[in-house]
């Protein structure tokens, strides 16, 4: 069977943790920031461990990861 191809994209953006889980970057940090709470900024720092559904679907992307 051939090697599967890893999305580079994915591979720069997440992680698996020791148990499975994915661990991302929270999102809308980049720009318009006045916009959003206090609350919402401070809440979107350091990292985050994906929902499953959603995780289910970078796992796909990093097959060896």
């Amino acid at each position: 069977m051939p090697k599967l191809k890893t999305k580079s994209g994915a591979k720069k953006r997440f992680s698996l943790t020791s148990t499975g889980k994915v661990k991302g970057n929270p999102a809308f940090l980049s720009h318009n920031l006045r916009k959003r709470s206090q609350k919402m900024k401070r809440q979107a720092r350091g990292t985050m461990i994906l929902n499953e559904s959603d995780a289910k679907i970078v796992k796909q992307f990093i097959p060896y990861a």
